[in-house]
């Protein structure tokens, strides 16, 4: 069980290392280690495959939140090849968090992301 577990913590941190990557070559770089080069994210407010369109949809986030971090939220949790966690988005000025979470991840063998099935549990009103 500490294998795998070590495998759910080490993924969902790099996706939060990519997530709260603000220059675009760490960017770049952070999401190749966290997805597959086919890897994909969809959430209610995205749908996109490949490093590019990931990398565009955590740059969109930092633009319309700038000053704000990707936080993990509760423990890393998963079985096979899934994993699930929640995060919050917290403004690092006034510790506000006004968006908050919950993603499933699905694994390769590597520990790389193929795929991020998100929900947002906590949004603003003028988001």
């Amino acid at each position: 069980m500490s294998e795998n577990t070590d495998r759910y913590e080490s993924a969902a941190a790099r996706y939060f290392e990519a997530w709260n990557a603000t220059e675009p070559e760490a960017l770049s770089k952070a999401v190749a280690a966290a997805w597959t080069p086919d890897g994909g994210y969809t959430d209610p407010l995205a749908d996109v495959r490949g490093h590019e369109g990931i990398a565009a949809v955590i740059t969109a986030a930092h633009e319309q939140f700038p000053g704000f971090v990707f936080r993990p939220l509760g423990a890393v949790d998963g079985h096979h090849d899934t994993a699930r966690f929640g995060w919050e988005l917290v403004n690092e000025a006034d510790g506000s968090a006004p968006v908050a979470g919950f993603d499933v991840v699905t694994l390769d063998a590597e520990g790389r992301i193929r795929q991020v099935l998100g929900f947002l549990d906590r949004v603003p009103a003028s988001a």
